[in-house]
């Protein structure tokens, strides 16, 4: 290690002058309103980013030699932090604490994770380890569904929770769409906001312009949306890889400028209000019912409480989210979904092998584009209001984040993903101006322990099985 113990303090030296130069802005200082005669203040915090910056060369520096292999001295700064984490020490801040002693944590894990995973590996490539994986993926999905189904009828299920899950499961939904895009077919698409877009303003404008219902309009949002993923697929069939994502980029902002300027259609920037909900066999979640409906409380004799509408919303993305992940368990398991993942490892022998490239890329186009709509068309339900400024780009990137961060092709990493990008930000809102590092800090412990997703192992679409002795 002597040799290599220079060059380790520079990297671990240079990291801290980094983040001190970032975090001078974002934690040094903050302004402060002081009084509306006073105006603003600036509250210094440089204690705070010294002890940061401090805790980031220690770590920087641990997590330096646990890659050497350097396990004991590794293991004693991880302790170290993690006792001034976890100890007695006065620190300026609560944040402070509980950020060094995961730091301590952090290198810790990083330490023992190359024997731990390789231990893993080793027992899930037996085939009693293949058994119990699949088991085990099986029963945690189960799990995950029941956990969908109840929370509802939870204590802790207020408004705020119950908001919060149908966030989750909308972008649950649009995770699993795109991983038919992008995850099977292997066709990076970074315009997949445009059809979520498409769905949204198509129940709009046929709700509040013609007076369809929510379950009517719901297949055509579909439609529609499919429709122009076929259009999108047709100019891209030639394309791939970093050249298909700008053309899909694009085509994303092409319908974004589409609803901005076609005012006559789309009312522009100023958006479409006034969007009827879902009803329940006609029955509306609202205290007092529109001429000629009844609301749900009069239907059913319940007292009126805010929160059914939201439970009504939560049962009905869940069951969207469902039916997206079934049908896409169901193709993938067709010669069609078959001809996708043959596509995403190699076109050419793809086509070598007789399969369409054209209809195989319109088919994950269109199907991906189908279920976008439907969620756009429930967001849309939903929020009564929508406007070109809730589908931009950084939408797409959100969703594309999610199936990428849980493992490409992956279903139940979808679900993991979008309760860390979309949950995460949610729960860490009490730690204020903190709240954007300790995020930033989550995905920092992804990268560097699970760097192919959370869940990277895809299970095959078809298994070749040997045959029996003297069988054919």
């Amino acid at each position: 290690m002597g040799p290599r113990l220079p060059a380790l303090l520079k990297d671990a030296a240079l990291t801290a002058f980094v983040a001190a130069a970032l975090g001078f802005f974002i934690v040094g200082f903050r302004t402060v309103d002081i009084g509306s005669t006073k105006g603003l203040s600036f509250d210094y915090q440089f204690a705070d980013l010294a002890v940061a910056v401090v805790a980031i060369f220690v770590g920087r520096l641990g997590l330096s030699l646990a890659a050497e292999g350097q396990r004991w001295p590794a293991l004693i700064l991880g302790a170290v932090l993690g006792i001034v984490g976890a100890g007695p020490a006065k620190l300026p801040s609560a944040f402070l604490h509980w950020f060094v002693g995961l730091a301590g944590l952090l290198i810790i894990a990083r330490t023992l994770w190359p024997s731990a995973n390789r231990a893993f590996l080793q027992a899930r490539q037996s085939s009693r380890g293949q058994s119990a994986t699949r088991a085990g993926a099986r029963w945690f999905g189960w799990i995950l569904l029941a956990v969908a189904v109840v929370m509802p009828l939870m204590p802790f299920a207020d408004q705020k929770t119950m908001d919060l899950g149908v966030l989750i499961l909308t972008y649950v939904m649009l995770g699993w769409g795109l991983n038919i895009v992008v995850g099977l077919a292997g066709l990076l698409d970074l315009g997949y906001v445009a059809f979520y877009a498409v769905g949204a303003y198509s129940y709009a404008l046929l709700s509040t312009q013609y007076g369809l219902g929510f379950w009517a309009v719901l297949p055509i949002a579909g439609a529609l949306a499919a429709t122009f993923g076929m259009v999108l697929g047709f100019p891209v069939l030639r394309l791939r890889g970093d050249y298909l994502a700008i053309v899909t980029l694009g085509f994303g902002e092409i319908i974004r400028l589409v609803l901005i300027n076609w005012v006559d259609l789309t009312n522009g920037p100023a958006g479409i209000g006034s969007i009827p909900g879902p009803t329940l066999l006609g029955a509306v979640f609202a205290e007092n019912a529109p001429p000629g409906k009844i609301t749900f409380s009069q239907m059913t004799g319940i007292p009126f409480d805010g929160t059914q509408r939201l439970v009504f919303l939560y049962y009905i993305i869940l069951g969207l989210a469902l039916v997206t992940n079934l049908f896409a368990l169901r193709m993938r398991r067709l010669p069609v979904g078959r001809a996708w993942e043959a596509l995403r490892e190699d076109e050419i022998a793809c086509r070598a092998l007789g399969i369409n490239p054209t209809n195989t890329k319109l088919t994950a186009f269109a199907i991906g584009a189908m279920f976008a709509g439907f969620a756009g068309s429930f967001f849309a339900a939903k929020q009564r209001f929508i406007s070109p400024e809730s589908f931009v780009f950084i939408e797409s990137a959100i969703i594309l984040a999610i199936v990428v961060l849980g493992g490409m092709g992956s279903q139940i990493g979808v679900v993991l993903a979008a309760v860390l990008l979309i949950g995460l930000p949610e729960w860490f809102r009490d730690l204020g101006s903190y709240r954007m590092l300790a995020f930033g800090l989550a995905m920092v412990l992804i990268m560097v322990f699970r760097p192919r997703g959370l869940i990277a192992h895809r299970e095959p679409s078809v298994r070749l099985r040997a045959a029996p002795p003297g069988g054919r």
